[in-house]
């Protein structure tokens, strides 16, 4: 099969569900050219965890190969393949004689969320900042910092979390700690899900402290830089999990 046809997530979700198809406000098109098996697989992971991070996908809904199969033009085996990846990465789960399906959030899992961002995140913004202050380029992460700002001026909420997503991203990346780079990339994804599930605290506190982030950062200050993200995760904490508790379970 040549390549993957392009739609949006909730048209496919409702395609893969044997409904009818669910508009979207940004409705999407076009081809994606994959040579081989492990190149389309990558292709429809992407799709997907986009779909479900949308909410296009509804937690517990139920996702066929076979439709996935013939909604994105491939063989089963890629989309077999990204179906595995996306329970690795703890965004569906499979059952016998059910198959794969979104996985269904509880508040535990919002809070062990939290406590690995603590753990990963806090040691990344410390890396970071010795990294940039041994002469690495934090221009991307200042950038982000203001597409952050002006998406938060225009009342872009969609744009807010992802440029937040991308903003903590960045700091892992700067890291330069491979291991790091690979062990924390599921959590931006599981991120975008949750805050845009729940996402209670002021956009304008939390660009400042963004702000009092980068300048740490960016000035070399690895301590402050740990002190500062560590503080910044933990207060996102409680007003997550108010949001959420009249939406998931224990």
């Amino acid at each position: 099969m040549g390549g993957l046809t392009r739609q949006a997530p909730g048209v496919l979700a409702g395609a893969v569900n044997g409904k009818g198809a669910k508009p979207m406000s940004t409705p999407v098109t076009g081809t994606l050219n994959g040579r081989d098996d492990e190149a389309r697989a990558e292709q429809v992971y992407q799709l997907v965890l986009e779909g479900i991070v949308a909410g296009d996908y509804a937690q517990g809904e139920r996702l066929r190969e076979r439709a996935l199969s013939e909604i994105y033009n491939v063989s089963r085996i890629p989309v077999r393949e990204a179906i595995q990846r996306l329970e690795q990465d703890g965004f569906v789960e499979t059952f016998p004689r059910r198959g794969a399906v979104v996985r269904r959030l509880t508040l535990s899992d919002v809070n062990d969320f939290f406590d690995m961002r603590l753990c990963l995140e806090t040691f990344a913004a410390r890396l970071a900042a010795v990294q940039v202050g041994q002469g690495a380029s934090g221009e991307t992460l200042r950038q982000l910092l203001e597409d952050g700002r002006t998406a938060i001026d225009e009342g872009r909420g969609d744009d807010v979390v992802r440029l937040s997503a991308a903003f903590h991203a960045e700091i892992v990346r700067l890291s330069g700690n491979r291991l790091l780079i690979d062990s924390v990339k599921p959590l931006f994804g599981r991120m975008r899900w949750i805050f845009g599930l729940a996402h209670n605290r002021s956009n304008e506190l939390q660009r400042d402290e963004h702000v009092e982030l980068c300048k740490a950062i960016l000035g070399g200050h690895a301590e402050l830089a740990y002190s500062l993200a560590y503080s910044h995760i933990e207060l996102g904490r409680v007003p997550v999990l108010a949001g959420l508790a009249g939406k998931l379970e224990p």
